[in-house]
């Protein structure tokens, strides 16, 4: 039926009723907390009725009283009558000391409660009191946890319903009490599927609620329980996952955040896989990969770790490629936020290990991204980068890639840094070493390289705390081309290299032997070298290598094959 407003009118008019019923609401809060306060003031309890009411409190319920004393002057019949009118009594303050007592209990109790105490735990859940509910709930999740009152008894009381009600509050803290104790009888010792499923329904079906708080409460719970293997198996087989997967499109951001969390730990489980492929059209991986560029940093990253988790299955791998994960990916490397940055690469890395995957990546330009990313120099983007590069660069066009991205200044830079650790500098050194097995490579880094860089190789070459790092660095510079350039580059620095050779070659690893042989051959090629060379200690053992290595080639002439 028309309104007879314009649309005009019409809007102005909604907006002042929206206005007044915040104006409403504001102002029943403050009566609310006007009178909350002068009921607590002495001046208002000074009353006949109050007079009479904390009369029966004495007079009723002496066995209150025994809140410090030893448990079988708790747990008697006396406490047990006296709980059980207070939990059924309509006055909040009553079971407010209940619940109270329950509190004491839990903290104190070192034998299993009797079974009739559940009773007034079963009324003062049901209490239209808030704080009664997150009191009793504490309660239950102490008793719980360690093991005083039986999960069976719980769940065949019907406690889930009451507790599941306390779960959909609102209230932070009633549901991070609500939650533990349904997460904690759904690990229950006896494994029954049946008390799983009485614990899980509720839930799935709580989580497709239209009330966004519900739904959160539900998906973080669920996230809960993805933390058993036996309760995520029994999750995947009622049909979780698409429940999980459709809340990934959730427009509240913490929903999208517990149910990617709860697949990244379904994935980890590769029995759950087919389950996971099942879902047509690749739905699972596009949701994913949605949420990869959600403006959420704590998304985004989840995301990432949700599809390194799924890449790791050769199947998943291949259709994450056909669905064009890469430009998402990159895009989330430019990333202001380390973590992003961070998550990406790292699952970049594990695509580019796997060979099929290559083209594709280098087609997507991705060497040019990892070349600018490794000015950033934080020690994973390096790593993860190096990984990348050394796996991309197998191929003729991935060598062409490298040097037309400004990876190489970028390893070589990553030398300079001060802040990277030596395993990280291990890496670099890696990387560089082997794309020095190429020519065109070995070219062009020879030209790129500068005098502090070189200096670096060699203070990297001489430390013998990390001989790999040592060895690395050293076949760095066996391979420089010995240009008029380079070798201006390298003659500050002769009587240094003299003495780490002389230590490989004093090594009895073949490795180092043939890398320090390598270096003499190729640094000979500059006279200065040769001269500096001449009568030294190191020329002396090269001569005893010899000796001994002519002398150990006559003695194998001589082995005759039994055949």
């Amino acid at each position: 039926m028309a309104s007879g407003f314009c649309e005009n009118c019409s809007r102005l008019l909604k907006e002042i009723l929206a206005c007044l019923r915040k104006v409403c609401r504001e102002f029943e809060q403050k009566i609310v907390e006007v009178f909350g306060e002068l009921s607590r003031c002495t001046c208002f309890r000074r009353t006949p009725q109050s007079g009479l009411l904390r009369r029966r409190r004495t007079q009723e319920f002496p066995s209150l009283q025994l809140l410090n004393d030893e448990e079988t002057q708790l747990l008697n019949q006396e406490s047990l009558r006296t709980l059980n009118n207070l939990a059924f009594s309509e006055n909040h303050d009553l079971q407010t000391t209940a619940a109270m007592f329950y509190l004491h209990v839990s903290h104190h109790l070192k034998s299993p409660l009797p079974d009739a105490f559940m009773e007034p735990v079963m009324t003062l859940l049901f209490s239209t009191d808030l704080d009664v509910q997150k009191t009793i709930s504490h309660s239950l999740v102490n008793l719980l946890a360690k093991n005083n009152v039986s999960k069976e008894l719980v769940i065949e009381m019907g406690m889930l319903v009451p507790m599941l009600e306390v779960f959909q509050s609102g209230d932070a803290t009633a549901r991070c009490h609500s939650c533990a104790c349904v997460t904690m009888l759904a690990s229950s010792e006896s494994k029954s599927e049946a008390i799983m499923l009485d614990c899980i329904m509720p839930l799935l079906a709580l989580a497709k609620s239209y009330e966004p708080q519900v739904q959160q409460n539900a998906t973080w719970a669920l996230l809960h329980l993805t933390q058993s293997d036996w309760s995520t198996r029994i999750l995947c087989e009622v049909g979780a996952i698409p429940v999980l997967v459709l809340l990934l499109q959730s427009s509240d951001s913490e929903v999208q955040f517990y149910s990617c969390s709860a697949l990244c730990n379904i994935t980890a489980v590769r029995e759950h896989h087919p389950k996971l492929l099942s879902m047509g059209g690749h739905f699972l991986l596009k949701s994913v990969l949605t949420l990869v560029s959600s403006s959420v940093q704590k998304n985004s990253t989840q995301a990432c770790k949700c599809l390194q988790t799924l890449t790791k299955n050769v199947l998943i791998q291949e259709q994450l490629m056909e669905i064009d994960c890469v430009s998402p990916l990159k895009a989330l490397l430019k990333n202001s936020s380390p973590a992003c940055s961070e998550s990406a690469i790292t699952l970049l890395s594990d695509l580019s290990a796997h060979p099929p995957n290559n083209h594709v990546l280098v087609s997507e330009g991705l060497l040019d991204e990892i070349g600018q990313l490794l000015h950033r120099q934080t020690s994973v983007v390096i790593t993860h980068s190096c990984q990348i590069i050394t796996n991309l660069c197998s191929s003729s066009v991935g060598q062409q890639a490298v040097m037309e991205s400004q990876c190489l200044s970028g390893l070589l830079g990553a030398l300079l840094s001060p802040s990277l650790s030596e395993e990280t500098l291990l890496h670099v050194t890696s990387c560089l070493h082997h794309l020095m097995t190429w020519d065109q490579l070995k070219s062009n880094l020879s030209a790129t390289i500068t005098s502090e860089q070189v200096s670096r190789l060699v203070r990297l070459s001489r430390q013998m705390r990390n001989p790999q790092l040592s060895c690395n660095s050293a076949a760095i510079i066996s391979t420089l081309k010995m240009t008029d350039e380079m070798v201006l580059l390298l003659r500050p620095h002769y009587i240094n290299m003299l003495e780490y050779l002389l230590v490989f070659l004093k090594k009895k690893d073949v490795k180092l032997q043939h890398l320090c042989i390598i270096t003499v051959f190729n640094l000979k090629k500059d006279g200065v070298f040769s001269s500096l060379l001449a009568g030294s200690e190191l020329e002396a053992q090269l001569c005893k290598v010899r000796a001994q290595t002519e002398e150990t080639r006559r003695l194998l002439q001589m082995f005759q094959p039994l055949s």
